[in-house]
């Protein structure tokens, strides 16, 4: 229960014993009707349908393929898209169709329309950003509303942008994380999914932050993936409810 929105949030596993989810939605919708439900029925058989997408930076991409491949994630990973092509030979070594999709600021509008057609023709579920370093446009943003999870390489809501490592070293931290959240058109103010920390100290300079922080958001990623397709995460505005 969330007292300050007033709203219950519930997720339950079970066995359909009748026969099929259709049957099983035609008795439950008229009870959801009654009481004002917002509420969905997934078939846990489904592997919901998953597209990476990384840029330069390849250590959540490779995590993410390694577990894949390992069957530890629950999905199926459609294709891999980059504006740069580095990790094709990474990508289609684990049998996955990889799509080189370059961009600057003269096709981005282009480059965005052709990745918005692909991820409807392909009936992507979930997009993850895998170190995608490129700012999605406010609309595609809100096109993949609730369906796109980023990994960002700091402890939001601090040390945003392009330099977090670097910025934590700055002010002497003890501790840095990665955070996992949903993309919005609010540059890394999405809601949060998943965070993790590792305590580092004052000997240890930004390469070695950067090393330790890369390993945080692997896992950090991995979690909010898998918990997304399991569908574990629940939107209540800003902030998430997860049944972990």
């Amino acid at each position: 229960s969330d007292a300050a929105s007033d709203t219950f949030f519930m997720r339950v596993h079970l066995a359909d014993e009748l026969g099929g989810g259709g049957a099983l939605r035609e008795k439950l919708a008229p009870v959801a009707q009654q009481f004002g439900f917002d509420w969905k029925l997934h078939d846990a058989a489904y592997r919901p349908r998953v597209l990476l997408m990384a840029s330069k930076t390849g250590h959540c991409l490779n995590d993410l393929l390694f577990r894949y491949s390992s069957g530890l994630i629950h999905a199926e990973v459609v294709a891999v898209i980059s504006n740069h092509e580095d990790f094709r030979a990474l990508t289609e070594a684990h049998g996955i169709p990889y799509h080189w999709l370059p961009v600057d600021h003269s096709n981005r509008a282009e480059q965005e329309k052709a990745l918005l057609a692909f991820i409807e023709e392909q009936a992507i579920d979930l997009v993850v950003l895998a170190r995608y370093m490129q700012v999605l446009s406010p609309g595609l943003c809100r096109a993949l509303r609730g369906r796109a999870i980023n990994i960002h390489h700091s402890f939001l809501p601090s040390f945003k942008g392009a330099h977090p490592y670097a910025q934590a070293h700055a002010r002497g931290v003890k501790l840095i994380g990665a955070t996992a959240h949903f993309v919005t058109d609010d540059l890394d103010e999405g809601p949060i999914i998943e965070q993790d920390v590792s305590r580092v100290g004052h000997a240890q300079g930004v390469k070695e932050f950067t090393a330790i922080g890369r390993d945080v958001e692997c896992v950090v990623l991995a979690r909010a993936v898998e918990w997304f397709v399991q569908h574990r995460i629940l939107l209540n505005g800003d902030r998430t409810v997860v049944f972990r």
